[in-house]
C-alpha cells in the first residue's frame, strides 16, 4: 500500500486511511452472545483463545516488527494454538493530533531506538512510512489472513507502560482520561475497522483503577462508550472492564448493565497471582487456590451463572519458574478455567519491548515467545495453557453425553484408560468421559465398571464390584480425591507416577497448614462436558 500524504489534516488522513484495506481478507463470521456463551452466526460456540499483543507503549506499534515480519510472528501465534490476539492500542493515537500523525520511522526516531528502527527496516520496511494507526492496520490485516481473529483493547491513553493508580490513565476525569476524548477515540477505531471481517470485539478500557473509581461513573461512561461503538460498527461484542485493576464486578450482582441493544456485551476479568499476592504468599496452596476461586467467582464468575459471557483476558505466569507464588496460583487458575470453560487471553506473546519504563530492549518474563520472537520461552507452560483452547462444552459441541473430563492442572492433561484397564493421563481431547455418583464412585459414562484403588503406590486400574469405591473431595481445594484406604481411617489420593502419566494412589499430601508442601500432582478437576473428540 503505497504511503498516504502526512501533510494531510489528520481527520481527512483518518477517513482515508481505511481505503481498500481489507479486501482479500479471509471471511470471519460476525460474533454474538447466546446466555453465558459467544457464538457465531450459526450459533455455534466460538471459544476465544487468545493472546496479548501490545502496542500501547511510548512507540506505538506493535512489539517485536524489528525482530520478525508481521507475517512470521501472526503464523507464530496461530502454531501455538491461538485463535485470536487482544491486540492494544492507545487512545491519543488516534485523538491527539502530534502522535495520530507520526509515521512509525517518525516515532522510533523520537524515541532514539536506533537498533529497533533498523530492525524494523529489515523485517517488516513496508511500514516504515506508514503512520502509527496505518501501522496497526497492517497487523490487523495480517493476522485476518492467517484466520486470527482480533479484540481490540483500549488499554489506557496516552502511551506508556500500564498499570498504577497514579498514572493519570485510570478513571474518567484522570488528567489523561477525559470521557468524551475517550469515547471519540472509541468511534474512530470502530469506524476504523468496520469492514475488518477477522476484528470481533472491541475492550471499552483496561484496568479501571485510581482514587476516582466509583460505581456510579462506571455505569454512566461504559454504557456510553458501549453505546457509541455500536452506533457506528454494530458487528463488534463490547467487552466491559471491572474496577480495581479489573478485579472486580461484584456490583453487577445487583444492577446490570442497561444498552439499547442485545447479544454483544460481554464482561472481562483479570487474574494474576498479585491480585492477591498476600492468599499465595502466606496460605497453604490448597486454602489459597480455595480462597482465591472463591474471591474470583463472588468478584466475577456468578456473571456465568446470570447469563452472561466471561471473558478472562489477562492472566499468566513468570516463565523462568523462579516466582513461588506464581508457581503456585498457575496450577489453580488452569484448574477454574478448565471448569468454567472461560473464554481467555494470557499475558502475553512478547519476549521483550522496544521501550519499557525507560529501558530499551526490555525483557518480558510472562512472554509466550523468547527475545528472538520465533522460539518459546517455556515450552512446558505453553503446553498446559494449550489445554484449555479447545471447548469442554456450549453451543455446538454436544456430540456425546453430559459427563466429566478428569482434568490434571500440573500436566494440563485428562485421565483415560489404556489396556489392561489402566488409568493414564493423556490429552483431554482423547480422553476418556466419567461420571461421578453420589455414592461417590467414579465411572465411565457409559458402563458399570468403575475407578479402584488398589495398594499404595501401585497403577489404578478400572475394575467391577465399586460397592467399597467412594472417592471424595477432601481439600479446600476441592481437587484431592481420596479414597478411605483402612479400617484406621487413613486415606489415599490418586496422584501421578514417576513416569508422568500413570495413575497410582498415594498417601494425601499437604492436607495441613504447612505452606512450603506442593499438593498439584495430586489435583484433579471434575470438568464438565458434553464434547468428546474421540
Amino acid at each position: 500500500m503505497k504511503p498516504l500524504n502526512l501533510f494531510l489534516p489528520t481527520l481527512l488522513l483518518l477517513s482515508l486511511v481505511n481505503i481498500n484495506l481489507y479486501m482479500p481478507v479471509a471471511a470471519v463470521n460476525r460474533l454474538s452472545t447466546s446466555s453465558r456463551w459467544i457464538v457465531d452466526e450459526s450459533g455455534k460456540r466460538v471459544k476465544l483463545a487468545c493472546v496479548n499483543w501490545p502496542s500501547h507503549l511510548e512507540t506505538m506499534v506493535a512489539e517485536g516488527l524489528s525482530k520478525q515480519p508481521i507475517d512470521a510472528i501472526s503464523k507464530s501465534i496461530v502454531s501455538r494454538g491461538f485463535n485470536c490476539v487482544r491486540l492494544t492500542y492507545a487512545t491519543f493515537m488516534l485523538t491527539n493530533e502530534s502522535l495520530s500523525s507520526l509515521t512509525v520511522k517518525r516515532s522510533f526516531e523520537s524515541l532514539n531506538l536506533t537498533n529497533a528502527l533498523q530492525g524494523i527496516g529489515v523485517h517488516n520496511p513496508s511500514i516504515l512510512n506508514l503512520t502509527l494507526i496505518q501501522a496497526y492496520q497492517a497487523v490487523v490485516l495480517k493476522l485476518g489472513e492467517n484466520n486470527v481473529i482480533v479484540i481490540l483493547d483500549n488499554h489506557l491513553t496516552k502511551p506508556e507502560w500500564c498499570c498504577s493508580n497514579t498514572d493519570g490513565n485510570g478513571f474518567f476525569g484522570d488528567v489523561y482520561f477525559h470521557p468524551d476524548v475517550w469515547i471519540q477515540g472509541l468511534q474512530k477505531m470502530a469506524t476504523l475497522f468496520r469492514d475488518a471481517s477477522n476484528v470481533v470485539g472491541m475492550s471499552l478500557r483496561n484496568e479501571l483503577r485510581g482514587p476516582r473509581q466509583n460505581v456510579s461513573d462506571w455505569y454512566r461512561y461504559m454504557q456510553e462508550g458501549a453505546e457509541a461503538i455500536h452506533a457506528v460498527n454494530p458487528k463488534v461484542l463490547v467487552i466491559f472492564s471491572g474496577l480495581y485493576f479489573d478485579n472486580d464486578l461484584s456490583f453487577l450482582s445487583s444492577k446490570q448493565v442497561k444498552l439499547s441493544f442485545t447479544g454483544k456485551l460481554v464482561f472481562e476479568v483479570h487474574w494474576y497471582s498479585f491480585s492477591d499476592s498476600e492468599t499465595w504468599s502466606t496460605l497453604n496452596t490448597n486454602q489459597a487456590c480455595a480462597k482465591a476461586s472463591a474471591d474470583f467467582m463472588r468478584n466475577a464468575g456468578f456473571l456465568l451463572d446470570k447469563g452472561w459471557p466471561l471473558f478472562m483476558s489477562e492472566f499468566g505466569l513468570d516463565n523462568r519458574g523462579v516466582n513461588d507464588n506464581d508457581n503456585r496460583y498457575f496450577g489453580c487458575v488452569l484448574a477454574k478455567a478448565a471448569e468454567l470453560d472461560l473464554d481467555w487471553a494470557l499475558w502475553a506473546l512478547q519476549g521483550n519491548y522496544y521501550l519499557r519504563e525507560g529501558v530499551i530492549d526490555h525483557g518480558e518474563t510472562y512472554g509466550v515467545l523468547s527475545s528472538d520472537w520465533s522460539t518459546s520461552q517455556n515450552a512446558s507452560i505453553l503446553r498446559r495453557i494449550q489445554a484449555l483452547q479447545k471447548p469442554f462444552q456450549g453451543p455446538g459441541y454436544a456430540n456425546f453425553l453430559p459427563h466429566k473430563k478428569l482434568f490434571h492442572p500440573a500436566t494440563a492433561l485428562c485421565v483415560t484408560w489404556k489396556p489392561e484397564h489402566l488409568l493414564q493421563l493423556g490429552p483431554c481431547d482423547q480422553s476418556a468421559a466419567w461420571r461421578y455418583t453420589k455414592e461417590g464412585n467414579i465411572k465411565p459414562r457409559i458402563g458399570l465398571s468403575c475407578i479402584k484403588a488398589g495398594p499404595v503406590g501401585e497403577p489404578v486400574r478400572l475394575g467391577d464390584k465399586c460397592s467399597g469405591e467412594r472417592w471424595e473431595l477432601v481439600s479446600a481445594s476441592k481437587m484431592h480425591l481420596a479414597r478411605m484406604y483402612n479400617s484406621e481411617g487413613n486415606s489415599v489420593c490418586l496422584d501421578v507416577d514417576y513416569d508422568g502419566k500413570t495413575i497410582v494412589t498415594k498417601p494425601c499430601n499437604c492436607l495441613s497448614d504447612d505452606h512450603k508442601c506442593d499438593p498439584t500432582s495430586q489435583w484433579f478437576k471434575l470438568v464438565n462436558s458434553t464434547w468428546n473428540f474421540l
